[in-house]
């Protein structure tokens, strides 16, 4: 269905469901209005699309809950799974509970595909959410927007996701993309380091390229290498040697955790100390110290390694126990979580959650799936929430998240030194965020007028 006659149909619906209200006189029971906000608060709820029922809404999403990207990403659908579980407990939106479904897929493409056709046309889920990774997800992109389902915010920064509406109508990104994150990051070195000999570590695919083409932007001419690695292979070895071979002084990682703590046992091992880099993907220091102590059996025990590395953020992380939107994280993972403790990773999950529940609001009382793409596109640019900077979702863009800050690790830690830059894809300017963080609604709720009634 085009773009054109989606909406058409939505306004169709919309006013049928008028038409059909006033008939009836309207109705004060049923469900509509309890817990969650937003939407109609005088129709009965009613199975109105594929995996809405009177009291649910069936989500689905795929993770590595096993194999080598299992670390730290398998935490994600735990913190989503423990907020929609308060949430449920609160009445869910409009009455009705989430369902959330998520499954293995072990960061395997040929598996993505077997799990999302199951989510999809087995389990029969409204929408897919926050499916995990540029290689995996791609595999199915096609698949679900041919189908028409609502493909929500994407576990990975490509441009994929959001760059193009009219070819993918129904898929949506969510975090900063990699491009405005390497321009970010580019302009930074710029301004900070505009002597520096920058090398680049990068994985080969969208992510290392979309990165590297933000970066280009503002300090093509201080790269004096690129390597790249491609995952599965651990041996880093050459690329970290090519770097330092080059002369670069500081080196910037478009990498997962695994290969930075990788590529801090080589360059250990290589004697080789630049100043580095890492994107956000890549550097959380609990995550990757835990890997540093697994790949060198014990002889670097912690993420010492990483003291004085550069990252962005583009979410409060774990290590900001004053933050309010931390704090009730880990409320809510204290009254909702499962086994361990809140992580940056379930924050993720959690944060990512709570833009769900801001999208199922204003879709309005009986959301459809046309209705719900409408109301991300509608009301989504407005929206905030956990996330450090505005989304910048629109008709004409489905991109995510709009910027991010940029922190040095110090031990176990982050401490902020330039607060957050605004950009975009493209041409678009680098300029400070003049906002400040959203409060944190009661109960952790978004508190959403529908735009779909």
């Amino acid at each position: 269905m085009s773009r054109s006659s989606r909406r058409l149909m939505t306004v169709i619906a919309a006013a049928t469901a008028a038409s059909t209200l006033a008939a009836c006189g309207g109705s004060d029971d049923g469900g509509g209005g309890d817990g969650g906000g937003g939407g109609g608060d005088a129709s009965a709820n009613e199975a109105s699309d594929i995996g809405i029922t009177e009291d649910s809404i069936k989500l689905g999403a795929h993770f590595p809950l096993t194999g080598v990207a299992a670390p730290g990403y398998s935490e994600i659908p735990t913190g989503s799974q423990a907020y929609y579980e308060c949430l449920n407990n609160e009445g869910g939106v409009n009455g009705r509970t989430i369902d959330y479904i998520y499954r293995d897929d072990a960061y395997n493409p040929t598996n993505t595909s077997q799990v999302v056709n199951q989510l999809v046309l087995e389990d029969e889920v409204f929408a897919i959410v926050g499916g995990l990774g540029t290689p995996t997800h791609s595999a199915v992109l096609d698949f679900l927007n041919s189908e028409g389902v609502p493909d929500l915010f994407v576990s990975s920064g490509s441009l994929l996701w959001g760059e193009d509406p009219e070819t993918n109508p129904y898929t949506f990104g969510w975090q900063t993309d990699y491009e405005s994150e390497g321009k970010i990051i580019g302009q930074y070195i710029a301004d900070n380091f505009p002597d520096a000999k920058v090398g680049l570590f990068l994985q080969d695919d969208d992510f290392g390229e979309d990165g590297e083409a933000g970066i280009r932007e503002y300090i093509d001419d201080q790269i004096v290498a690129a390597e790249r690695y491609t995952p599965g292979n651990t041996n880093v070895g050459p690329q970290i040697a090519a770097l330092q071979a080059a002369g670069a002084d500081f080196v910037v990682g478009f990498n997962v955790p695994s290969y930075t703590a990788l590529s801090q046992l080589t360059a250990l091992q290589l004697g080789y100390d630049p100043q580095w880099f890492y994107s956000n993907v890549g550097s959380d220091p609990t995550l990757v110290g835990s890997l540093l102590n697994n790949f060198s059996q014990g002889q670097v025990s912690d993420a010492s390694l990483l003291d004085g590395a550069l990252t962005t953020d583009y979410l409060p992380t774990v290590d900001e126990p004053d933050n309010p939107w931390v704090q009730e994280f880990q409320r809510i993972w204290d009254e909702c979580g499962g086994e361990g403790e809140l992580t940056n990773y379930r924050i993720y999950g959690m944060a990512q959650a709570y833009t769900t529940v801001q999208a199922l609001q204003a879709a309005g009382q009986n959301p459809t799936r046309d209705g719900l793409v409408e109301a991300i596109e509608i009301a989504g640019g407005d929206w905030e929430g956990p996330v450090l900077a505005p989304f910048r979702y629109s008709e004409d863009s489905h991109m995510g998240t709009a910027g991010m800050s940029i922190s040095r690790v110090t031990g176990d830690t982050t401490e902020e030194v330039e607060p957050v830059q605004l950009t975009d894809i493209g041409g678009a300017e680098i300029e400070p965020f003049d906002g400040e963080m959203a409060e944190v609604p009661e109960n952790g709720i978004p508190n959403e007028e529908s735009v779909i009634d």
